[in-house]
């Protein structure tokens, strides 16, 4: 974290005029080998009942479905935006049964399939042959293109989702002006969270922070003012806020 106290500094200083946007998995919960098991840490949890009360605006932007978010995170007043942003979409409805059809006919076993509302994960974490296993998911990438959909990989998942242009940065973007904000922190693990990182771009005070792993993209890295090793010191950030 060395070269970020000012940056830090400069939000805390005024956190009323500050919001602060975080990625739920690896960020606020640790990975684990099973999606419905993630969880915040009681600290983490407690840390958040702080900060909501002391910023403008405290928001999770996560690819989960917004009401599970909001039920894993357990504090009151804080904004929960599920499916990358695509919960703000005008047709998610439509595209919230088309990608449950997609999911239900995927060749994948039925365990490791996450239906997150506007979008489906299928995982591959802790698969005997992951170079076969993206094989397959490869194939099935190719099937969601073919029926108009957009395929992509992220952490150890292929992510199947709606061919709209609603993402987490337009959802931190619309946050933002919504609250009239131009101080804000972004922090992520994957590449989904670079649209959060760049929605940051123009404001007054920007911190960009990248929780890092050996999963972590380089571009996300690359993109971060902050790099911290997990969620455990990503906590020790938000200390000092």
């Amino acid at each position: 974290m060395a070269g970020s106290d000012d940056l830090l500094a400069e939000l805390a200083a005024k956190p009323r005029e500050a919001g602060l946007f975080l990625d739920f998995d690896g960020v606020l919960a640790p990975i684990v080998e099973r999606p419905e098991d993630a969880a915040p840490p009681p600290e983490t949890r407690a840390e958040l009942e702080r900060l909501v009360g002391r910023y403008a605006l405290v928001a999770v932007v996560s690819g989960r479905a917004g009401e599970d978010v909001r039920a894993r995170v357990g504090v009151e007043r804080i904004v929960c935006v599920g499916s990358h942003g695509l919960e703000l979409e005008p047709q998610a409805d439509r595209w919230r049964r088309a990608l449950a059809a997609f999911a239900a006919d995927a060749p994948w076993p039925e365990e490791a399939v996450e239906v997150k509302g506007l979008a489906v994960a299928f995982h591959f974490r802790g698969r005997a042959d992951e170079r076969e296993a993206v094989r397959a998911l490869d194939a099935i990438a190719e099937s969601a293109r073919e029926e108009g959909l957009v395929a992509r990989y992220g952490r150890k998942i292929l992510e199947v989702l709606p061919p709209v242009g609603s993402h987490k940065g337009t959802a931190v973007r619309r946050l933002l002006e919504e609250h009239g904000l131009q101080r804000a922190l972004a922090a992520g693990d994957d590449t989904t969270d670079l649209d959060s990182f760049a929605a940051l771009d123009g404001l007054e005070v920007a911190v960009r922070v990248a929780v890092t792993s050996a999963e972590a993209p380089r571009a996300l890295l690359d993109a971060a003012d902050v790099v911290v090793d997990s969620p455990t010191e990503f906590l020790a950030l938000l200390h000092r806020l």
